[in-house]
């Protein structure tokens, strides 16, 4: 059986808005960054 993956981003999706804190205290918007262009965003865990 497979497992569910979540909400599954497709070609031509829009990237959620996603709120990200900043060192700063500040947060930036993903959907902000990458809007109208080819975007990778890249989830480090940290070290396992």
């Amino acid at each position: 059986m497979a497992q569910s993956l979540g909400n599954k981003l497709d070609t031509g999706d829009r990237f959620p808005d996603l709120d990200l804190p900043l060192v700063s205290g500040d947060t930036q918007r993903i959907s902000a960054l990458a809007a109208g262009q080819w975007s990778v965003v890249l989830l480090y865990r940290g070290d396992w």
